[in-house]
């Protein structure tokens, strides 16, 4: 029986096959969009966790805050207010993890005939900690090289690239402002930061290195910022409390005035910025979606110009014996039939768009199986939802009215 009525729903649509494939475009394009737009918004959406993991986990980067001078009012990081002291002070608080003071500079490096310029952090064994950042080839430098403001260097992976290309870069020497310095180690891949910084771009020194030899302080021991980790996410209010309370007691700031340094919280707006991607990934997916509900009434359309066209069929097969519901199950199939079509070419286009504009953009798509699933889910059932309607008209028809029809 089943079989029977396929086959006529498939004679049928064959007969108006130009009319069936256009029915058919609607639910193709609303798979397709669907799949696609969420392939880019998830793509978007993983970018943005690679860039969250590459900066470490439960971080907190403390600034040297604004000062007034003579009247003058400077910036956050006008005036260097941090020392390495604060930064080994705030080690001693409880749920610290790690601490590390940074003072960055920009400067020339020279390897034979290659040069590259580039940022140089001034730091501690502790960066490496903080910031989850392995070495691929090489070791670190040590707290005696900090003790002794010795001259080596770790490089990022772009330096070494440009400098060595495909040279073994450990322990060998570079000159930096003229000065020779020793390749300890090259640091691993970091990929780009959420603000689209190449993190590779870099080179990491002692901090006493770059105080000393390098680029000289204003004040002794003083740095540009801090990075602080706490021990977990639940321990991250009380780490900042902690953080501005010790700082505030250390540079003798009184009660109710400005406090001299910032504390941010990175990854709560690391989180913000992954909360960002998800839900532009969710409008994504709604905005596309709105195709397949076209689709769906192009396919009651195009049925109920069926059934009108149809009618006195219908009348005839009633005549002799056609009950209401086979009429219904007759169009029904015919409705399942081209939403389930168009369901899988649009998935097959759906996939190949999202690879094609992966290849042609080097944009990071991700098509995943949930959403090819509920993509052709939602469409087949508008399909079948709007088809619905129509077939039930059918079932409904008297036969002798039917059988008048004109």
């Amino acid at each position: 029986m089943i079989l029977a009525m396929l086959s006529e729903a498939w004679m049928a649509m064959w007969a108006n096959r130009l009319r069936t494939i256009l029915t058919m475009l609607g639910m193709v394009i609303g798979v397709g969009a669907v799949i696609l737009m969420l392939a880019v918004g998830q793509g978007a959406q993983q970018q943005v966790q690679a860039s969250i993991a590459s900066m470490g986990s439960n971080l907190f980067i403390i600034l040297s805050g604004s000062t007034t001078s003579g009247g003058v009012r400077m910036g956050g990081g006008a005036t260097p207010t941090l020392t390495v002291a604060d930064a080994q002070a705030l080690e001693e608080l409880s749920s610290v993890v790690a601490v590390a003071p940074s003072s960055p500079g920009t400067a020339q490096l020279v390897y034979g005939p290659n040069n590259w310029s580039t940022q140089i952090v001034g730091t501690t064994p502790s960066f490496l900690q903080v910031r989850d950042w392995r070495l691929a080839a090489g070791t670190p430098f040590t707290d005696s090289d900090i003790r002794s403001a010795t001259r080596v260097a770790l490089l990022g992976q772009t330096v070494a690239q440009n400098l060595f290309g495909d040279e073994d870069p450990v322990e060998k020497t570079i000159r930096i402002k003229n000065s020779p310095y020793v390749v300890l180690g090259v640091l691993a891949a970091k990929g780009q930061s959420l603000d689209g910084r190449d993190q590779d771009d870099t080179v990491l020194v002692p901090v006493t290195t770059a105080q000393r030899k390098l680029f000289g302080t204003q004040f002794a021991g003083t740095v540009r910022f801090i990075m602080a980790q706490a021990e977990s996410a639940e321990a991250m209010p009380r780490v900042e409390k902690s953080i501005n309370e010790l700082l505030r007691q250390r540079h003798r700031i009184r009660e109710g005035a400005d406090s001299d340094f910032g504390v941010r919280n990175l990854t709560a707006m690391a989180n913000t910025a992954a909360e960002t991607a998800q839900v532009m990934s969710l409008m994504l997916g709604a905005i596309a979606s709105i195709s397949l509900l076209v689709g769906g009434i192009g396919i009651m359309n195009i049925m109920l110009v069926s059934v009108t066209e149809r009618t006195r069929e219908i009348g005839i097969r009633m005549a002799i014996g056609a009950r209401g519901r086979d009429i219904l199950l007759q169009f029904l199939l015919e409705a399942i039939i081209i939403s389930v079509i168009g369901c899988l070419i649009g998935v097959l286009l759906g996939v190949g768009g999202a690879l094609a504009v992966s290849k042609l953009s080097g944009m990071a798509v991700v098509v995943t199986v949930s959403s090819i699933i509920m993509a052709f889910a939602v469409a087949a059932a508008v399909g079948i939802f709007f088809g619905w309607y129509p077939a039930r008209k059918a079932s409904l028809l008297r036969p002798i009215d039917a059988l008048r029809f004109q």
